[in-house]
Parts: C-alpha cells; structure tokens; sequence
C-alpha cells in the first residue's frame, strides 16, 4: 500500500520548490522560538507565497490551542483550504490548526492530507480522521510521558504477540468451535457474514442456531458450517450449546430477542459475544445483562446507537465520549465492550483500555458489525481473554478494510464481500514496520473531500 507520508516527502524532494512564508502574525516569539525564526531568516531565502505551491505546511497553531480559530489565524485556515481545493497537499505540524488536541473537537479547522505529529498520538487525531488524514508520529526526543492520556493503540506487532499461531498438529478441535445465535426470518445474512468472519480468522468449526425460515439460506451459503432451528427451552438449549468453546448471539435475532438471549446465557458457561439485538434487549439494564454473565469473559459489540441504548444516551452523545462511556458498561456487566467506530475503543471491566485506529468507510456498511462478532467470537475462543480478543478482533476487522481499499483514493463501492476475502490476508500481509524515527504510522481513514 502507497505511504501518504512516503509519497509527499518524494514530491519535496524531487521537485524543485521554491519555498514561501506566510506568517501568522509579524511579532515577537519567546525565548528560543525567536532564536530559531531568525537563524531561519538568515540561512534561507523565503518568499511570499505565489498562490499556486502544490505543497502547503501549516504549522499555525499547536497542541495548546482551544475553540474555533479566529481573526487572522482563521483568515489563513481559509487561505489553506483554497489552496487544498484547487489541488494543493497539506501536511499539518503536530496536529492541524484549530483541531483540539484532546477532544478532536474541529469547527473551522484545517482539512489535512497528512498531519505528522511528535512524541505520542494525540486522542484528538484519532477522533478527527477526516481532519488529520494520513497520520505520523515522529520521534523527536522528548520521551513519552509515562501516564499519556492516551491507552495502548493496537497495532500488528501486538496483534502477532498475541495470538498463538497454529501449529503442525492443529485440528478442527484445537482451532476451537463457536456457536452463532441469531438469524431471524429475513435476517439470515447477519449470520451468514458472522460466519464468514470466523471462518476467515481461523476458527475449527460453527454451528448457526437461526430461524426456521432461515437454516437453509445459512447452509447453502456457509457449507462448512451446520444449521438448526433455535432452541426452543433450556434443555434443548443445553445441548446445542454444551459443544461450543465460544458463542456469539445476536446477529440478525431480532427485536423480541431477550427471551433467546436469556435462555442461551442460562444454558452455557463458556465465554460469550453479544452482538446487536443482544445488547439492545438490555437497554438501560446494564446490570440485569452482568447478573445473566455472572464473571464469565465476555465482550459486547456496540455501535453508538447500542451503546446509547445500554446507558440512556443519543449515539451523538457516545461519539463526543467514546473514550470514556464504555467504562460504566464494562464495569456494571463484567464484559468488555467495544465501543466500534474510528478509532474503536475495548474497555475491560477493570477500565483498562486499549484502541484500534485501523479500518476506513468501508465498513459504515450494514453488516460490517457482524463480521466483527465473528471474528471475536473466534479469538476468544482460542484465547480466553476477552481484553486481548476484543482488541485484536478490532483490529483485525479494521486492517481487512485497509487492505479492501489498497491503493484506490475512494471505499465507494467497495463491498463486504471484499472485506471478508481481505481478512484472510490480515494475517498474511502484515503492515511494514514504520520508517527510522516513526513511532506510528495511520493511513488516511476517509475520502478527500
């Protein structure tokens, strides 16, 4: 895949650019920033802008700068916004002005193509991808401070310490098997693409417990799996459930759906994902959903929406808090919940964090979130901790929609179907290790606007 960050540095390099100013304001810097504005002035020659650079660095504001800009700052934004409309790159200096480095708040900030920031990530880039674009974090010689706001971000060097890799000797047995509840009438898709989650993430078997209207379209298009009807009591759910080392429910259940989910959760003890139609037959009941979990390792999956429904919030009200809002869930169910978008935050119930910044549009898809439960539902089973599996499942999910996209500037059009063949190749093609002196490295998540 083409490195934003690799492309722009070639076109400053090969191209001969003529280099011009534009200051913010002409004044007085303090102490060393005045020192180095005049070793500047007198080492190179600077101009004024001509208005057709195809290179723009904006380097306006900083880390420390709070609200929407104003005066002159704003007026040169604009100028910057031009100048990215008829064509220009922007690369952005630690964080793009007016972006707030905490909350990733952005009215009137600038619309970069690369922001290439020092020391650590910054919360705010990672909730602004549109504003950040492709994202750089370089190594400037100021140590990381030892309790960053910022949780572990998830990347394939920790995905790959994480999981064990299968050996000689592995069989359908030791790949681990997982049951898939959900897939009312009409619905038999959610878990036909759950299945295809696990499957291309290296599960031994499934088994689907669906409709009765749906069993047939589950195993026409997933032969490798078996189908039933849905359990009908608690005994018979026992016994479909007994088989399982991990069991997602929700996918396509339904909206009378808690009757289901409280007869799958009586009858098994093993590790569970709760998807969808799962988690919103809870709403606002956080603690009847911990009661039926009782401890085991578990992981909810929530869009916003879901999650707003679980703790009495608009989905716009999770989005604003999305680093913190998991944490009460977490806490009151004994789960760990993924709070999905980009970046997708996995809270334990201990408030550990950990955050996937992988993935684009690409999977702001229906269904997207259903190949997520499959892919965790595997890998927890083959883990058994649920922290571990949530994140790397995140990732993963995220990295299958990179890999969808590869080169092409637009997601528009691509489909679920090349998510999924892109999955098999997560773990293959696993990202290069960033350049000397770049402690991360983000491709843009959005389409240039």
């Amino acid at each position: 895949m083409r490195r934003p960050g690799r492309e722009l540095e070639r076109r400053a390099r090969v191209e001969d650019h003529q280099v011009g100013v534009h200051p913010r304001r002409d004044r007085a810097l303090p102490g060393e920033a005045e020192a180095a504005r005049e070793d500047t002035r007198r080492e190179l020659r600077i101009d004024a802008p001509r208005g057709d650079e195809p290179l723009i660095v904006d380097a306006l504001l900083g880390i420390g700068s709070r609200g929407a800009p104003r005066g002159p700052v704003a007026n040169g934004i604009a100028e910057i916004d031009r100048a990215r409309d008829r064509g220009a790159s922007v690369v952005a200096l630690d964080v793009p002005s007016g972006l707030d480095a905490t909350t990733g708040s952005n009215e009137g900030a600038v619309r970069a193509d690369l922001t290439v920031t020092f020391a650590t990530m910054k919360r705010g880039l990672l909730v602004s991808r549109d504003n950040a674009g492709a994202i750089e974090v370089v190594d400037i010689g100021i140590p990381t401070p030892r309790l960053s706001p910022l949780p572990r971000l998830v990347d394939a060097s920790y995905v790959r310490e994480s999981l064990r890799p299968l050996g000689a000797s592995s069989h359908k047995g030791t790949r681990k098997k997982i049951v898939i509840v959900g897939g009312t009438r009409g619905m038999a898709g959610a878990v036909i693409l759950a299945g295809r989650g696990a499957f291309r993430s290296g599960v031994g078997m499934v088994r689907a417990l669906v409709a009765p209207e749906s069993v047939t379209a589950v195993q026409a298009a997933l032969p490798e799996a078996s189908a039933f009807d849905w359990p009908r009591d608690d005994a018979s759910a026992r016994e479909m459930l007994e088989w399982a080392d991990a069991v997602v429910v929700g996918p396509g259940l339904g909206d009378d759906s808690r009757v289901m989910v409280e007869r799958v959760l009586r009858a098994t003890r093993v590790p569970v994902v709760l998807d969808a139609d799962a988690i919103t037959a809870f709403a606002r009941e956080p603690g009847a959903l911990g009661s039926l979990l009782g401890r085991r390792p578990a992981i909810l999956t929530p869009h916003a929406a879901e999650l707003g429904k679980l703790v009495g919030a608009s989905a716009s009200e999770v989005l604003v808090r999305r680093f913190e809002v998991g944490a009460d869930v977490a806490s009151k169910t004994g789960a760990v919940v993924i709070a999905k978008g980009i970046p997708t935050v996995c809270t334990a119930p201990d408030g550990g964090r950990l955050v996937s910044a992988s993935g684009n549009a690409a999977l702001a898809i229906a269904g997207s979130g259903d190949i997520l439960s499959g892919i965790a539902g595997t890998l927890l089973a083959q883990t058994d901790d649920a922290h571990v599996a949530a994140a790397c499942a995140a990732w993963a999910h995220g990295r299958a929609a990179e890999l969808a996209r590869g080169d092409r500037r637009t997601v528009r059009g691509i489909t679920l179907e090349e998510v999924t063949r892109s999955l098999a190749d997560v773990w293959e093609q696993w990202p290069e290790p960033p350049d000397d002196g770049v402690l991360a490295a983000l491709p843009a998540a959005g389409e240039r606007v």
